[in-house]
Order: C-alpha cells, then structure tokens, then sequence
C-alpha cells in the first residue's frame, strides 16, 4: 500500500503538466485540464479493474506502441520545458490545453497504468464484493489525486507570479524537465520488466 502512496504522489507527466499549465495559462484553465487529466485517470483506473489494461498490456506489440507514444511524448515535454529558457513555462502558452488533451496525456501516461494496476490488482480486502472493494478504492485513490493534482496547478500558478531571477527560473525548469526524463526511464525500465 505504501508503494501505490509513493507512486501517486511523486511528480510525473500528470503534475509536471499541471503546474506548466498553471504556470501558462492561470488556475481556471488549468483547472479545466485537469479535469481532463481526472477523467483520464479514472478511465485507465476502470481499464485496470475490468482487467482490459491487463489484457493489452500482456501484447508486446501494444506494449511497445504505448512505450514508443509515452516516451516519444514525454521527451518531447521534458524538451519544452529544459528549452523554455529563462521564462517558467513547463509547456509552452501558445494554445490553452483542453480537457480532451488532459485525457490524452493520461491515455498514454505509463505512471497512470503502475499506480492503478498496482492499487486494483493487490490489496484485495472485501474479496466477497470487489465491486464495493473498486468503489472503495476508487474513492481513496480520488481524495489523494484531487488535492495533489491541484496543489500543482496552484504551485504553476504561484511560480508564474514570483519575480524570480532568470536563473532561477531556468533551473526550475531544468529540475521539471530532468524529472519528465526520469519518468521516461522509469517507463522504459518497467516495461522491459514486463516484457
């Protein structure tokens, strides 16, 4: 149980992505994308409990696609990030992200499917009612994602009002974009495990 903890709440994709967001475009859009983010988490969580993430991840040639798609997306985040200069903007503001692209991220996030076959497939403690038990789960996974995720948003926010210097702004950045790539090893090294 204490595994799923640390893996929800240390950063990855999800709330990397939520403080660029807040950082870029302010809490009400961000808060909008992070619905997104949500309702994608959840739909991986209900793939994981149906048994459906299973099933296709047990394909190597699904594995990969996903591999390939979550690393070639994550670098190229971690890329924006590292090259944002000396501005704090883990993604760069030109279009405001919807939730259809919180969803995506989420669809493709390799963090999102550890955390949530992890916390479904183990822990059984009403094994008479599993769905109770995903209810149950459901809910306890929801009262930690929520506040971290917007405790994120808030922190880009909170970033973007400070009057850093450029350095400090350019390292905030680097640290961001150092752990988006330590996401993706992470990823390529779990996925090598299963295969």
């Amino acid at each position: 149980m204490s595994a799923v903890f640390f893996l929800i709440v240390t950063p990855g994709p999800g709330v990397l992505s939520a403080a660029g967001v807040g950082a870029a475009f302010g809490f009400r859009i961000g808060l909008r994308y992070v619905v997104g983010l949500f309702i994608g988490s959840n739909l991986v969580a209900l793939a994981s409990i149906s048994g459906i993430a299973a099933v296709l991840l047990s394909q190597p040639a699904v594995r990969t696609v996903l591999l390939v798609c979550s690393v070639v997306y994550l670098t190229y985040l971690a890329a924006k990030i590292a090259f944002a200069g000396s501005k704090i903007a883990f993604v760069e503001a030109q279009n405001a992200p919807s939730i259809g692209q919180g969803i995506l991220l989420q669809a493709i996030n390799p963090k999102a499917y550890s955390v949530n076959i992890a916390f479904f497939s183990g822990f059984a403690f009403i094994p008479d009612n599993l769905i109770l038990e995903a209810s149950v789960k459901l809910a306890l996974i929801a009262v930690l994602w929520i506040p971290i995720h917007l405790g994120w948003l808030y922190a880009g926010v909170v970033l973007h009002r400070l009057d850093l210097t450029e350095k400090t702004q350019r390292t905030i950045n680097y640290a961001m974009a150092a752990s988006m790539l330590l996401v993706v090893a992470l990823a390529i090294l779990s996925m090598r495990g299963a295969g």
